[in-house]
């Protein structure tokens, strides 16, 4: 049995393409957000923001009755396209679509036009940088490319070679020498610089200790963690999030 369409919308879909040829206004053109996709994809910054303005000249779709909640529709929308967007360009798609819920949840934190505006390019910003620290690799092989994303996801878990070699199908020295040759460092190198890298979100923006932050990223004491941290930054985290604190 096929499923009827509600009256009322083939209704509200008729009458509002009246309105908008009435008013002459059209949605942003489709190769426009083509373009859009394929930039972030790349990790083209400057390209990106260059077609984001572009199509924020143009008058926005009314998505709702209420412009705070009209502009906050738009940006979903926004997000899912920057969403599909990574996944072509590399990301594995649940790193993407937990970026995508983040900043959903985000915007509906926010009830005033000029901050959600703001956030749309910090959105997108976020999105390609996640291109570029994460799918860099997309030419590596296919191996290395599955030793990577099961590192991205399971980056508060145990790892080593033997357990990402058995979850990718090859032998842990076939995997630590490929990876050495195709991404320029040890895999456990990689997974400690990881590991730093996630570390700062807590220490900017959480009160947990040092220690635990530590002991949450699987380093074996505090003096571990921050002597990499140092190593990696050029400062201690306790230095690093009081450096952000008074940003």
């Amino acid at each position: 049995m096929k499923p009827s369409i509600n009256p009322a919308i083939i209704k509200q879909f008729l009458l509002s393409r009246v309105q908008n040829q009435e008013r002459n206004y059209f949605h942003p053109p489709f190769n426009l957000e083509q373009q859009l996709m394929d930039a972030i994809a790349r990790a083209d910054e400057k390209r990106a923001q260059e077609i984001l303005l572009e199509i924020n000249k143009l008058e926005g779709a009314t998505l709702a009755t209420d412009p705070v909640r009209s502009r906050k529709n738009s940006l979903i929308a926004m997000c899912t396209l920057f969403t599909r967007a990574i996944i072509k360009g590399g990301i594995d798609p649940e790193t993407a679509f937990h970026l995508s819920d983040t900043y959903i949840m985000e915007l509906e934190k926010h009830n005033n036009i000029e901050i959600l505006n703001e956030l749309e390019y910090e959105m997108l910003y976020h999105f390609i940088k996640t291109v570029k620290d994460k799918g860099a690799g997309i030419n590596y092989s296919r191996t290395v490319r599955m030793a990577i994303s099961y590192i991205y996801e399971n980056i508060l878990q145990e790892l080593s070679l033997n357990i990402i070699a058995q979850h990718v199908f090859v032998h842990p020295s076939y995997l630590s020498s490929q990876f050495k040759k195709e991404v320029g460092i040890s895999i456990t190198n990689f997974i400690n610089k990881k590991r730093i890298e996630e570390s700062k979100y807590f220490l900017i923006h959480t009160d947990t200790s040092i220690s635990d932050i530590a002991l949450l990223f699987k380093f074996c004491n505090q003096s571990y963690y921050t002597s990499l941290f140092k190593k990696y930054n050029g400062m201690t985290p306790k230095e690093f999030r009081e450096l952000k604190q008074e940003l």
